[in-house]
């Protein structure tokens, strides 16, 4: 296990190096003009090609590539051009509200998917089989963006349950921090409840009938005992996999969901600097969201063994 950890973990390197290099590219090859943003249309082009030497935006981009490369190893990413904040800083400033969001999402959706799911095959070959898998397509049909401005409208605007913009600090209040977070959380989750439901009701329909539950139901175990002991846990790994890219899929749906619900995180700093082409800002964001889903992938990874005893990474 160590071995493989260690083999993963050299693994990262080229990846993350693959990543910087499209980053870079395709951050600079965006037209725009930081210096030129930050000092507005009447600016003389003497101050612009002052302030881009200020920057270094005036050397050539396989200079500024290889500066920058040389900054991440040393765990530098760079200074905002926008506020001249360390960008780590910037980044840890506005990683509370997205992990929030994230972790409330995920909760939802592992306890409206997995119960669900057990239910389903529980009520196997009756009618609300079908009817879980249209709601389930419908659910992962639906654009985020869409449902988002819709609930925004229904349980914001015409009957104001819930606030549609703003984020509150678990450390004010756990329950404002919830409530502030229950409608976006929900938007990311809904899409990804039926993905996980369905998984892990096919999942369970493929161990539902093997030598092993029949020989526990031949036992005079319950069925309920039979689907939570033996069933679910088989079915547990191939969805673990699908929990991991839902994971990665969340971080990044939130670059839209923190737009709209005007949440301070990692998604409305990535949608703030790219109008602002604050490039290191923009580079240091994506690099993160990159490192992030290579570490949870590797944690999915490492949690196969922990399900299941007979695989081994030896």
């Amino acid at each position: 296990m160590l071995q493989y950890t260690i083999r993963r973990l050299f693994s990262i390197i080229p990846v993350m190096l693959i990543v910087s290099v499209i980053v870079f590219l395709i951050v600079h090859l965006t037209p725009g003009n930081p210096a030129y943003l930050i000092l507005g249309e009447d600016s003389s082009p003497e101050a612009i090609a002052q302030l881009e030497k200020q920057l270094g935006l005036d050397k050539s981009m396989a200079v500024q590539f290889v500066d920058w490369i040389k900054n991440i190893l040393m765990g530098d990413l760079g200074q905002s051009i926008y506020s001249s904040e360390p960008v780590i800083q910037v980044i840890m400033e506005r990683v509370g509200p997205t992990f929030s969001l994230m972790i409330t999402a995920m909760s939802l959706t592992l306890i409206i998917a997995i119960p669900t799911a057990v239910f389903i095959v529980w009520r196997r070959n009756t009618i609300l089989d079908p009817l879980f898998t249209s709601a389930s397509l419908l659910g992962a049909s639906i654009p985020e963006f869409w449902f988002a401005m819709l609930l925004v409208l229904g349980l914001g605007v015409a009957v104001p349950i819930f606030p549609v913009a703003g984020y509150v600090a678990i450390d004010v209040g756990l329950g404002d921090w919830i409530y502030h977070l229950i409608l976006p959380a929900f938007v990311l989750a809904s899409v990804e409840i039926g993905l996980i439901a369905r998984m892990l009701r096919d999942g369970m329909l493929e161990s539902v009938n093997q030598d092993y539950t029949k020989t526990a139901r031949a036992k005079g175990v319950r069925e309920s005992v039979v689907l939570m002991k033996h069933v679910l846990s088989n079915a547990l790994i191939p969805t673990t996999t699908v929990i991991g890219v839902m994971i990665a899929g969340l971080l990044g749906g939130t670059v839209i969901i923190e737009t709209i619900f005007t949440i301070p995180g990692i998604g409305q700093l990535l949608i703030d600097s790219i109008h602002r082409r604050d490039y290191p800002v923009i580079q240091g964001v994506v690099l993160f969201i990159a490192v992030v889903y290579v570490f949870v992938n590797l944690l999915i990874d490492l949690l196969y063994a922990f399900l299941d005893p007979r695989i081994r990474y030896d």
